[in-house]
């Protein structure tokens, strides 16, 4: 049996370190509370696709959307709270 391999090396090699950086794990970590909220909003509308909508799941929505948007507001308020190096103060 013939075994199958890539001719050709990878176009960008990389880095020995695969491993996420702090900066980058403090980054996802503030953006996680909207990133549940909208899995949140999602999973209520992916209910709507299987039955009809009722006056629960409409609540459900609401609410759910309700929190992406306090959400993402949060994350704007903190966001522009930190300011980078070279902005004016």
């Amino acid at each position: 049996m013939k075994s199958i391999v890539a001719r050709h090396t990878g176009v960008t090699a990389l880095p020995a370190d695969l491993e996420p950086t702090d900066a980058e794990l403090e980054a996802i970590e503030a953006e996680m509370p909207l990133v549940l909220a909208e899995v949140e909003l999602l999973d209520a509308l992916i209910v709507l696709l299987h039955q009809p909508p009722t006056q629960i799941h409409s609540r459900r929505i609401r609410r759910a959307h309700r929190r992406v948007l306090a959400a993402s507001r949060d994350a704007a308020n903190c966001s522009a709270g930190t300011q980078v190096s070279g902005d004016a103060a």
